[in-house]
């Protein structure tokens, strides 16, 4: 892996069910590891549905493994890249070499 090409830096944050005085149950994201990657395959598309412009922008974010990032899944965790929030559709774990680990993302619609 050239490490050259690890040049944006992503934060992965973790989602976490808290509860309020009441007892509503709040999802909320913390960060959970901030590292550098490189951005390939961003493929941004739109789609129009019920009258309404829907982006379904796709972008691959290649990082080295590390123990923090072998523990990701595709459910509990997202990706914030430029201020654009990513959630997770796959982990591509590169024939398990322990070099690098690709996460296969979506922009998340608002």
């Amino acid at each position: 892996m050239d490490i050259a090409l690890l040049n944006v830096r992503i934060t992965i944050q973790k989602s976490s069910v808290t509860v309020d005085s009441i007892g509503n149950h709040i999802v909320s994201w913390e960060d959970f590891y901030s590292c550098h990657a490189t951005v390939s395959n961003e493929s941004p598309s739109e789609d129009t549905a019920a009258g309404t412009v829907v982006d379904n922008t796709k972008a691959d974010f290649t990082v080295r493994w590390c123990k923090k990032i072998s523990e990701l899944t595709a459910d509990k965790f997202r990706v914030v890249y430029a201020g654009e929030l990513y959630n997770i559709l796959g982990i591509d774990h590169m024939n398990f070499k322990r070099k690098s680990v690709k996460l296969k993302c979506q922009k998340v619609r608002r």
